[in-house]
C-alpha cells in the first residue's frame, strides 16, 4: 500500500506524493519560546516525528523546518494583547532576549530527551526580520495590505475562500465574538507589521519602510517556510489549535502573494487531555513538563511511547495511570529486546503487516499491536531483535541505546533472568515460575515490579535491573 495521510485541506486520506520525486518539504510549527513547552506540546512534535520517519522509511529525503517563534506572538493567537516574549521577559525579570534562549534551550533538551530527529534547519524569527519586510512588501503590491493607527493589517475581505482550512462561517462570525475590531475592517484581518506604541519602550523592535515596529506571528512562517521550503511544498504541521487562525492565515497570505494555499498536505495533531477532559494549556494553569514526568522516575521515552498509544488525530487522554502503564511496557519491552542476540533475519511477513498500519495514515497503536504479537511470538531471538530493530525506525523508542542496569551477575544468570522475561511476555507462567526456582536455587532471588525484574543475591546483596 502507497503511503495515505489525512489532509485537513481536503478532510480526507489521501494518497501522498511528493512534488518533487523522492524530496520531501517538510514545516512544522515550533514553540513560542517565552516559557516552558507542556507535554500537551510535545505530543505535536512526537506525531511530526513518526511522520518523517515514516516518509523516510518511503523512501524520500525529508528537509525538516521548525521555526522558534521569538518574537511577534500576542498574547491571544488572534492578535489581542501584548507579545508574549515582552510579557515573559516582565514576568521573569529577564530580557526578552535572553528568555527567548533560555527556554529554546530548554525546548531543544524536551526535543532530545524525546529521541526527536533533528530538524534540517531550526529557524528563528527573529532572524528573519528582512525576509518578513520583502513578504509585507509583495502583499502591499499585490492590494492586500492596509494601515490602522497600530499597524499593517491583511485585509481577508478580498477572499472569497479566506478560512476553508478551518471551514469558517465567515457570515456568522459576529464583530468582539473573537476579537474587538478597532480600526480594522473584517474581523477576520489579522496584524502583518505591528507599530511600536510611542510610549512604551520595547525589547525587540526594527526599523521597517512603515515605520519602528515588529513582525506579526502568522507573517513568520509564511516568510521563513518560503525561504526554506518555497511557497508550494509538501507537508505543513502543526496542533489542531493552528488550524482556525495560524494556518488559515499563512494560507490567505500565500494565496495572496503567490497564489498557492502553500503546502500540498496539511497536518494537524490532537490535543492532550486531562483528567478533567480539558485540553492541557499554559493559561489554564494545567501545565505538565516533562521536567515534572522525569521528577518522579518517569522516563522520557515513556512519554513518547504512551503517544504512540492513540492516534495522532484523536485525543489522547493523560492520567499518571496511564503513564505508569506506558513504563512498564516500555520497560518489559526493553529488557526482552536486550536479552536477545544481533545477528538475525528480519521477519519479512511482520515487516509487511507493520508497514500496512504505518502507511495508513500513522496508525500507530495498530502498529504497536503488530510489535508485541512479534515479540510474543516463536520467532527465533535474533529473528525477533532484527524486527523489532526495525520497527523502531519509526517507533523511535531507541531500544538499541538503553542498557540494563547489570552489575556482578554471571552470565549464566542474565541469560536465565532474560528467558524468564520472556516467557512473561508470553504469559508462560509455569516456565516463568520453573526459571524462578532455578535462580533460587542458585542463590538469586526474583522480585517484579513496574520497574522490572528485580534480582537479589541472597548470599551477595541487592542488585537491580531496571530502567535507567
Amino acid at each position: 500500500m502507497p503511503l495515505a495521510l489525512y489532509d485537513t485541506w481536503s478532510r480526507t486520506v489521501r494518497p501522498f506524493t511528493s512534488i518533487l520525486v523522492g524530496k520531501v518539504g517538510m514545516y512544522c510549527c515550533g514553540p513560542t519560546v517565552y516559557d516552558y513547552a507542556h507535554i500537551g506540546n510535545l505530543r505535536t512534535y512526537v506525531f511530526e516525528d513518526i511522520l518523517r520517519r515514516a516518509l523516510t522509511r518511503n523512501g524520500y529525503e525529508v528537509r525538516h523546518v521548525v521555526n522558534i517563534t521569538d518574537v511577534g506572538h500576542l498574547t491571544s493567537d488572534a492578535d489581542e494583547g501584548e507579545d508574549k516574549m515582552e510579557k515573559g521577559s516582565r514576568r521573569a525579570g529577564k530580557s526578552a532576549w535572553a528568555i527567548a534562549r533560555s527556554f529554546t534551550e530548554a525546548f531543544v533538551a524536551d526535543w532530545r530527551a524525546l529521541n526527536l530527529l533533528e530538524p534540517t534547519v531550526w529557524s528563528r524569527a527573529t532572524d528573519h526580520i528582512a525576509e518578513q519586510i520583502a513578504f509585507i512588501r509583495e502583499l502591499e503590491r499585490a492590494g492586500y495590505v492596509y494601515r490602522t493607527s497600530d499597524g499593517l493589517y491583511f485585509d481577508t475581505g478580498k477572499q472569497d475562500d479566506y478560512g476553508f482550512l478551518a471551514r469558517l462561517d465567515r457570515a456568522g462570525l459576529q464583530a468582539g465574538k473573537r476579537v474587538a475590531v478597532g480600526d480594522k475592517k473584517n474581523i477576520t484581518d489579522f496584524a502583518l507589521w505591528k507599530f511600536s506604541p510611542p510610549d512604551i519602550t520595547r525589547q525587540m523592535e526594527w526599523d521597517s519602510p512603515w515605520g519602528r515596529g515588529f513582525p506579526g506571528w502568522h507573517i513568520e512562517c509564511s516568510a521563513m517556510s518560503a525561504k526554506y521550503l518555497g511557497h508550494w511544498f509538501d507537508l505543513h504541521c502543526g496542533g489542531e489549535d493552528h488550524i482556525a487562525v495560524h494556518h488559515s492565515n499563512e494560507i490567505a497570505q500565500t494565496q495572496a502573494a503567490h497564489g498557492t494555499r502553500l503546502a500540498n498536505f496539511w497536518m494537524h495533531g490532537h490535543f492532550l487531555t486531562l483528567d478533567s477532559h480539558t485540553k492541557m494549556s499554559k493559561s489554564s494553569g494545567d501545565f505538565i513538563r516533562l521536567q515534572t514526568l522525569q521528577n518522579r522516575n518517569i522516563d522520557a521515552i515513556a512519554y513518547r511511547y504512551l503517544c504512540l498509544t492513540a492516534h495522532y488525530r484523536s485525543k489522547l487522554h493523560f492520567s499518571w495511570a496511564s503513564l505508569d502503564a506506558a513504563q512498564i511496557a516500555l520497560n518489559r519491552l526493553r529488557h526482552l529486546y536486550s536479552g536477545w542476540p544481533d545477528g538475525g533475519r528480519i521477519d519479512p511477513d511482520f515487516v509487511a503487516r507493520f508497514n500496512v498500519e504505518v502507511d495508513e495514515d500513522l496508525n500507530l497503536p495498530r502498529a504497536l499491536a503488530v510489535l508485541w504479537e512479534l515479540v510474543k511470538s516463536p520467532l527465533p531471538p535474533a529473528t525477533l531483535r532484527a524486527t523489532v530493530d526495525n520497527f523502531d525506525s519509526v517507533l523511535g523508542l531507541g531500544l538499541r541505546d538503553w542498557k540494563p542496569l547489570v552489575s556482578d551477575i554471571p552470565e549464566n544468570i542474565q541469560v536465565l533472568l532474560s528467558e524468564r522475561e520472556q516467557a512473561r511476555a508470553k504469559k508462560d507462567w509455569a516456565k516463568a515460575d520453573d526459571i524462578r526456582k532455578t535462580l533460587t536455587a542458585r542463590g538469586w532471588r526474583v522480585e517484579d515490579s513496574k520497574e522490572g525484574q528485580r534480582l537479589i543475591g541472597i548470599t551477595t546483596g541487592a542488585t537491580d535491573i531496571g530502567h535507567e
